[in-house]
């Protein structure tokens, strides 16, 4: 059974930076601090929106974040269940070299400056084509996931569907300049990666693009440019703990 909501001090949140962030934290330090613990369940999403006065979108994303740290699961029919008051993120390598970490955070950086605004836009252009493209992606990838590949060429697609879908034809001329490279795994030396972590890495990746997917077919431009940033910068977060850590002379 979920803990009672009323005693959980949920506060509102503020509507400066990320809202999904806003909700993740307090449900984390809920969850860290055993005030919700393993195996009790959430609150409901209808509940958790009540609460927390936000849109259904911003409490699936926090809820997405919560699984990448494996501290939640969600099964249909059941809702979502505390795993564990540690968090244990799912990282595809094990290590990555340097210079290839910051290759790949430069490159997140960028994507991060010019896909939230492609999201949006796909979601107010979009036409009959393009959705369908979406979908056909989306479905590439969620088979090339369950064949138990890396999804490198399938997560690429996705996105360059999208820079596609803007109608703006700067958008679609820069991926048409870009691979499957710019997607930080199509680096990791096979040698480096970590099967177990790498299929719960996906998973999360699976679960987002599904949300910048129905995002951009709801054309909720907020909902699709907030979905993308959280999507992109999870990773760079996540990346970012590759980085040697820098020790003082």
């Amino acid at each position: 059974m979920p803990p009672d909501i009323a005693h959980l001090g949920f506060h509102r949140v503020k509507r400066q930076g990320s809202l999904s962030a806003h909700v993740a934290d307090q449900l984390e330090t809920l969850i860290v601090q055993q005030k919700i613990v393993a195996g009790q369940k959430l609150p409901t999403e209808n509940r958790l929106c009540e609460s927390f006065g936000v849109s259904r979108t911003v409490v699936r994303e926090a809820i997405t974040h919560l699984k990448s740290l494996g501290l939640v699961e969600t099964r249909r029919g059941v809702g979502t269940t505390v795993l564990r008051s540690n968090a244990v993120e799912a990282r595809p390598a094990e290590r990555i070299n340097p210079t290839m970490v910051l290759d790949i955070l430069h490159v997140l950086e960028l994507r991060l400056a010019i896909e939230p605004a492609a999201a949006e836009l796909a979601a107010l252009r979009y036409d009959e084509q393009d959705a369908l493209d979406l979908r056909v992606r989306h479905t590439a990838f969620i088979a090339a996931h369950a064949a138990k590949t890396q999804a490198r060429d399938e997560d690429f697609a996705f996105h360059k569907a999208i820079a596609r879908a803007t109608k703006n034809p700067v958008f679609e001329a820069m991926f048409g300049q870009l691979d499957h490279r710019v997607i930080p795994r199509a680096k990791l030396l096979s040698i480096d990666i970590n099967p177990q972590a790498a299929e719960r890495y996906l998973e999360r990746v699976r679960e987002e693009h599904t949300f910048i997917l129905e995002a951009i077919l709801s054309r909720d431009a907020e909902a699709a440019r907030e979905t993308m940033f959280q999507h992109l910068n999870r990773a760079l977060e996540m990346y970012a703990q590759y980085k040697p850590s820098e020790r003082s002379e």
